[in-house]
Formats: structure tokens, sequence, C-alpha cells
């Protein structure tokens, strides 16, 4: 599976306030909505200008803060299809792919890639196509991969259970295994 997109580049300890703000967690519910606010605070531009299938680079520890999943939620429901950092706290790659979206830990990409440049993540041969070269980086678990290619822990579990999907639920869509 490839993964084509647009870059948005972050720096260091970007947090899950951050990346959707805290203010919003009880007030605002919907997907769609959430994805208005995303890295508002950070990047304003962000939330208007995103596209279906862009990608985030970010620095060390992305995501770090609360578990909270809005933070995911937030820029899967954006359109955001992967996010490539040179590491993630350990709860946001879990909430990452229990909700369809796709996180590479990769420093030396990180380094290279600009802002705006189209990359491409090919999941087959674990590599990062950039301007700046070719990056390699450590596979995902089988299992990890299985639950991205369903789009998420809940439509992986539904299907295999045989229950239908919820509707509406945004790991039913744009998923990495969407690609």
């Amino acid at each position: 599976m490839r993964l084509r997109g647009r870059v948005w580049k972050y720096g260091d300890n970007v947090n899950t306030d951050v990346i959707f703000p805290g203010k919003y967690t009880y007030t605002i519910t919907d997907p769609a909505e959430m994805a208005r606010h995303a890295l508002e605070d950070l990047d304003p531009r962000f939330a208007q200008e995103v596209r279906p299938g862009d990608i985030i680079v970010a620095g060390r520890n992305w995501g770090c803060g609360s578990s909270r999943e809005q933070a995911v939620i937030a820029l899967k429901a954006a359109g955001v299809q992967a996010i490539i950092a040179k590491s993630f706290a350990r709860i946001y790659f879990r909430n990452a792919v229990n909700n369809g979206l796709l996180p590479v830990v990769c420093p030396e990409a990180v380094e290279a890639i600009e802002p705006g440049e189209e990359i491409e993540i090919d999941l087959e041969t674990h590599r990062i196509y950039s301007r700046a070269g070719t990056f390699a980086f450590p596979p995902l678990s089988p299992t990890l991969r299985m639950i991205l290619e369903e789009g998420g822990l809940i439509p992986m579990l539904c299907r295999r259970l045989g229950l239908p999907v919820p509707i509406g639920d945004i790991r039913t869509s744009g998923g990495a295994g969407d690609g």
C-alpha cells in the first residue's frame, strides 16, 4: 500500500491540547466540527487549508499530554492520512492506530522533508520517498497493520464479529487502508 500526500510540518512536543483545543473537549462531538478546530492554536491556516490525503511531519513526542482521542479524530476528520514523527507519545500512537490514522516513526525523514512538498509512504517496503531522498522506517507489527487496514479497531472488531460498523464512525472513512 502506498500513500501520497502534501506535508504540514511541525516541531517537538506538540500536545493534544494544541492538536485539538481542550476548551472544546466537552462541547464538540461531531468529527467534522472537530476538524474545523484542528491545530487552530498552533497553525490557524491548517483547518482551512488541509486537504484529504495530507500528511503531518512532526518532531519528537507528538501527541504528548492527555489521552483524549479527539486529538486523533480531529486530524483524521480533517483528511490527514498519516503522521510521520521523530517519536510519538505512547497513548497518541495507539489512539492513532485504533482510529485508523497511520503513525510512522522516522527521525531521518523528519529532518529532510520540507513543508508543502509531496511525499509518498510505501507500507510494503517501509520507505518514505521525498525530494531529499528515500528513508527507511521500522515496519508496524502485523496486528497494528491489520487494525489500520481495517480502518481502526472498532471497524475491525465489528467486521470480525459480523456486526455492522457504526454509521458515521470516523474510522470507517479516509483511513490508511483506504488508499
